[in-house]
């Protein structure tokens, strides 16, 4: 099994989480965050009192696991429906995942994905 990370533009969320779903990833996980990004520096903006750079942009983290003969197709999917050609579409990592437990359960490995 293998986690894939995808940091990407909030706009894209919902077409990379359908297409996602039409291949039978069901399940993801999403998190708003921020990064730094090239290109973007020399500015600031103030967000909750704090004074920050624009190089710290917002963007949208999806974190599914798949079984290893789903990681190919996933990364494809992820990156194709993600791009948009301009800087700050954002990066996909894949990290090797050694076990999975469905907590209400118990299963344990692919069972539990």
């Amino acid at each position: 099994m293998k986690k894939i990370e995808a940091i990407i533009q909030p706009f894209k969320l919902d077409e990379v989480k359908d297409a996602l779903a039409a291949i039978g990833v069901d399940g993801m996980t999403v998190s708003e965050v921020r990064g730094f990004e090239r290109g973007r520096r020399g500015t600031s903006e103030i967000w909750m009192n704090d004074r920050f750079g624009a190089d710290c942009v917002p963007r949208i983290k999806i974190e599914v696991v798949v079984r290893d003969s789903m990681v190919d197709r996933a990364m494809d999917i992820v990156v194709t429906t993600a791009k948009t050609g301009h800087i700050g579409d954002g990066k996909l990592f894949v990290v090797p995942v050694d076990e999975a437990i469905r907590i209400r359960t118990g299963e344990l490995g692919k069972g539990a994905v």
